[in-house]
């Protein structure tokens, strides 16, 4: 029979890669779709598996809602009955949740709460996936793993380790399949073009172009551990198909400086970083992580699944894609 899927978040960089591998692997994807007045451009990142609602045989459904509102997710669940949920939705810019803490907990933290009591209500025997974050760990030393005492550094990371939390006390309790994966940071030419990555790679797009001169950047020497989003998407489903419920940490466990990063995206365009990357406080936070550097052995050892593709790259891929898209006009 056919598997079925119900994704929140699914217009999101990692719904999108994770849609696209459910849907060729045979399932019906379900997603939720907040509500604008411009859908197009909302489901902008779904084009390329979108289907026309009148088509027949289609396998992806978007339903309009949003994860504050627990009346939607209740009837969602019960009428779709998925198999699997996985739990993408969030505010999950880190700097713009210091000016909307309120914010991000609700949509973050009681998000996660709304769908796990929608799943238990329902008594629907779906495994969950909840997408934690590795800004969980904050001021831990790394490298961090699976054992790492949490120690969040902003509203996201506080409304992510609630959420998490949340996530092991169902599955403790009520004896659901939950299960958390602890992903570092992980980008693709999908990335919110607000994301530091994507700013660098946009920006050397159009200073390469002529179009603009320089980018403005925060702190560049907070070290992350960056990863390719699609290959982040696999860690989902694979954490899915395992015989129990288990928490890991997803990443790359190569690190690197946001300098770094930035050198490597203008080098291969022919550009010296030196000369077009600007320091702008307006974009420090209140209170910095200065290094994210994930232990994934757990998750290689169990479920065989490593990363492949790793920072340096990343960016020559981000950088190829935002030029193309430059020259295509988009």
């Amino acid at each position: 029979m056919t598997r079925t899927a119900l994704i929140t978040g699914i217009t999101g960089q990692d719904g999108s890669y994770l849609t696209e591998l459910l849907l060729s692997k045979g399932y019906e994807v379900h997603g939720i779709v907040r509500h604008t007045s411009s859908l197009i451009a909302n489901t902008s990142r779904l084009d390329a598996v979108y289907q026309d609602p009148h088509e027949s045989g289609r396998r992806l459904f978007l339903h309009k809602g949003d994860v504050t509102d627990a009346g939607l997710l209740g009837n969602l669940v019960r009428d779709i009955a998925p198999d699997e949920i996985y739990n993408l939705a969030a505010q999950s810019h880190v700097r713009v949740s210091f000016d909307l803490p309120e914010y991000t907990a609700n949509v973050t933290a009681l998000g996660a709460v709304r769908l796990l009591e929608a799943v238990r209500a329902s008594r629907v025997e779906a495994r969950i996936y909840q997408a934690s974050t590795s800004e969980m760990f904050g001021l831990a030393a790394p490298p961090q793993s699976e054992t790492t005492v949490f120690h969040p550094r902003s509203p996201y990371g506080a409304a992510k380790l609630y959420a998490h939390w949340a996530t092991v006390n169902y599955r403790e309790s009520y004896g659901m399949f939950a299960a958390s994966g602890i992903a570092f940071n992980h980008e693709s030419p999908r990335r919110g073009e607000t994301f530091v990555t994507r700013k660098i790679t946009r920006a050397v797009a159009r200073i390469a172009a002529g179009i603009e001169k320089h980018v403005y950047l925060g702190n560049l020497d907070a070290v992350r551990d960056w990863g390719y989003a699609p290959e982040y998407a696999e860690a989902m489903w694979l954490m899915l198909q395992h015989a129990e419920p288990v928490d890991y940490v997803i990443a790359t466990g190569r690190p690197a400086r946001v300098r770094d990063f930035a050198e490597a995206a203008f080098a291969h365009a022919g550009l010296d970083w030196r000369d077009h990357v600007e320091h702008d406080d307006r974009y420090e936070r209140p209170a910095e992580v200065p290094e994210l550097i994930g232990d994934p052995a757990k998750i290689g050892r169990e479920i065989g699944w490593r990363a492949k593709v790793h920072w340096d790259e990343l960016a020559r891929v981000m950088v190829d894609a935002d030029r193309a898209a430059l020259r295509a006009g988009e």
